[in-house]
């Protein structure tokens, strides 16, 4: 399973494979013919309560990410699934704004993703 994850922000590359914009609102100052995504989950962010709990509070990230990961498992999982089958054919790029790189619901996706089937 091939998962990577990458700023909004930083260049495009045909490498990427599946391109999907993770977060719940769109980035600032990114055009959206200039984003080269194939599509914008906006339903598998994180909540919007949790999001301002977490403010990107590198104290509160391991309450963010325990979380998070019940809301991912509360979900439909229709749609991980999605993101499980494009990580296996073509590769899957997870697409965020923030700019933690390692303190981001991105990661939290990614590790579900990779560890529940």
């Amino acid at each position: 399973m091939n998962i990577q994850l990458k700023r909004i922000y930083d260049p495009y590359d045909r490498n990427d494979g599946y391109r999907v914009l993770v977060d719940g609102m769109w980035p600032r100052g990114v055009a959206k013919e200039d984003a080269h995504i194939d599509e914008w989950y906006r339903d598998i962010a994180p909540s919007k309560g949790l999001v301002k709990w977490f403010g990107h509070d590198r104290d509160r990230w391991h309450g963010f990410y325990e979380a998070y990961r019940r809301e991912l498992r509360e979900r439909d999982s229709t749609l991980s699934q999605t993101l499980r089958e494009h990580a296996r054919n073509e590769g899957l790029t997870l697409l965020f704004a923030a700019k933690d790189e390692e303190c981001n619901n991105a990661v939290v996706l990614r590790d579900f993703l990779k560890r529940t089937h």
